[in-house]
């Protein structure tokens, strides 16, 4: 059973993943090409969904990293180059595809989390956007990422 502090993480992520997924599930096919972001290149609805699906992976992996004493992101990564690398890797996913697969992630994520002791938490290690930070915080960001960007979709969808 995980402790206080591990499992309100698993409850935001899990949370997160349940109205992400309803969001997008319940778009209308008109909308899947309409921009959400003109910068640093017009990404679309379903981009975004792509993009939630490779940054889940990407900082999930940074994540371990730091749990098991490792730096996390290297210094001075180009985050908009990774974005625009894993943008192409998932080209030819559909929707439902990348739904699938976001739904996938996230529960590898709360997965992982099951295995967190509190203490896991106070880890320190490099977020690519946030600096040095710690693990518990770093794990917030990933609810944060996703929630911060769906409050743009919501923008654009109304």
């Amino acid at each position: 059973m995980p402790g206080p502090r591990v499992q309100a993480l698993i409850d935001k992520l899990e949370k997160g993943k349940q109205k992400t997924v309803q969001i997008f599930a319940g778009l209308p096919a008109e909308v899947w090409h309409k921009v959400v972001y003109d910068e640093p290149y017009p990404w679309t609805v379903r981009d975004l969904l792509a993009h939630f699906v490779s940054s889940e992976g990407w900082l999930l992996d940074l994540a371990q990293d730091v749990a098991v004493g490792g730096p996390g992101a290297p210094e001075g990564i180009d985050y908009d180059a990774v974005n625009a690398q894993d943008q192409k890797r998932l080209a030819d996913q559909s929707a439902q595809q990348l739904l699938a697969a976001l739904d996938a992630a996230r529960q590898a994520t709360l997965d992982w989390a099951q295995t967190l002791g509190e203490d896991d938490l106070d880890r320190v290690g490099r977020h690519p956007a946030l600096g040095e930070i710690s693990l518990e915080t770093m794990i917030t960001a990933i609810y944060g990422h996703q929630l911060l960007h769906m409050r743009d979709l919501q923008r654009v969808l109304s």
